[in-house]
């Protein structure tokens, strides 16, 4: 009885665990913290790190995968759904379906904040090189500047996949944190005049224009970039399902209940992949601060912009807007939103930010476009 007593003991996971899975146990519960107290992207922190938690618990084979004779693991399974480039796709189908166009199709000059506001992807591409990435894993860590997590995921399970678990979480981290991360870009940037810009009242956006916006967009990039289609064909057929008019129950469904079980799948998956043997490395430093790096300049790229654009229009455009070209919809057209109303609390800049925000969209699907081109 007593060697049956000692033998389950010693299967348990309390005398098997390593230092580097209490260190990631512990980086899990922070973000559980994080994503539930703080509401930090929630639907998405949530499942991601309960993922981690689940892979990095020792002795357990949910992620194992499958030998002969045998079964693999649940999370190997829901896994696959990432490794064959299905989930963002998906993703990107719900946020289609979820966002009105109407803002930039009204203002289309807005989509120079929104290609500006790329220019981290591209810059931390070069420095990611320069510290001695390979252009594979630079593609990969240049595309957390788009604020874009399933775009960050589709382009690193292709191009890097022993980086994506710290891909992910430095993606939907900086997503999580673009109220606290873009405010002091913003002010440092702008001028207390800037900020108290009123702009006009967007124009009515027709039902034709509405449903040809969607046609037109893919039509044009699919022949000029083939390699953006699957992200930017899911986020103009959900768009098309929205607006159309005679799909309603299919659009709710993008937007509702797959949406929901997609973002389910896909945290998981991306938090399995957050292992201790693959996550605690140096370059997952480098990857989270190169990460940050691309975010910052991507953010004041747009307000840069946005200053011109002022200038340009006699200050017909509050340079605020710009940070919003960034991708992470809608909370930084709400950040634009905030920070506006600071100085000028009749300003209503919101619908006016949706439109860059709806172009860094688009933008960081064309980006990742181009590195799967390349490479």
């Amino acid at each position: 009885m007593l060697e049956k007593l000692l033998e389950f003991v010693l299967a348990t996971g309390f005398l098997n665990i390593q230092g580097q899975q209490v260190i990631m146990i512990f980086i899990a519960l922070v973000l559980l913290y994080l994503g539930i107290y703080k509401k930090y992207e929630p639907l998405l922190l949530i499942p991601i790190s309960f993922g981690m938690l689940l892979v990095n618990l020792p002795l357990t084979d949910i992620k194992n995968m499958p030998a002969e004779g045998a079964l693999g693991g649940l999370l190997y399974y829901i896994g696959l759904g990432v490794e064959l480039g299905i989930y963002p796709p998906l993703i990107f189908l719900g946020v289609g379906a979820l966002t009105d166009f109407g803002p930039l199709i009204a203002n289309p000059k807005t989509l120079l904040l929104g290609a500006a506001a790329q220019f981290g992807i591209f810059t931390t591409f070069i420095g990611a090189i320069l510290l001695g990435f390979t252009p594979f894993e630079a593609s990969s860590i240049g595309i957390i500047g788009g604020a874009d997590g399933p775009t960050a995921i589709y382009v690193t399970a292709r191009l890097a996949p022993h980086l994506l678990g710290a891909v992910a979480v430095a993606a939907y981290s900086y997503m999580a944190l673009v109220p606290i991360i873009q405010p002091p870009i913003m002010k440092a940037l702008t001028t207390k005049e800037e900020r108290k810009v009123v702009m006009k009242q967007l124009r009515p956006v027709s039902k034709k224009e509405r449903i040809l916006f969607p046609i037109v967009v893919i039509i044009v990039t699919g022949l000029l970039l083939p390699a953006a289609i699957p992200l930017l064909g899911m986020l103009m057929f959900g768009n098309l399902l929205r607006e159309c008019g005679v799909t309603e129950r299919l659009s709710k469904t993008a937007q509702n209940e797959l949406n929901n079980i997609v973002v389910i799948f896909l945290g998981l998956s991306v938090g399995a992949k957050a292992n201790a043997e693959y996550f605690l490395r140096m370059e997952t430093i480098q990857i989270i601060i190169l990460g940050l790096v691309a975010f910052a300049v991507g953010t004041a790229a747009g307000v840069v912009m946005g200053k011109i654009m002022c200038k340009l229009t006699n200050g017909q455009i509050n340079p605020l807007i710009g940070s919003a070209g960034v991708s992470a919809v809608p909370m930084a057209a709400r950040v634009s939103q905030t920070v506006g109303r600071e100085y000028n609390p009749g300003n209503y800049l919101l619908m006016h930010a949706m439109g860059p925000n709806v172009a860094g969209v688009i933008g960081s699907a064309v980006a990742a476009g181009i590195f799967l081109s390349l490479l």
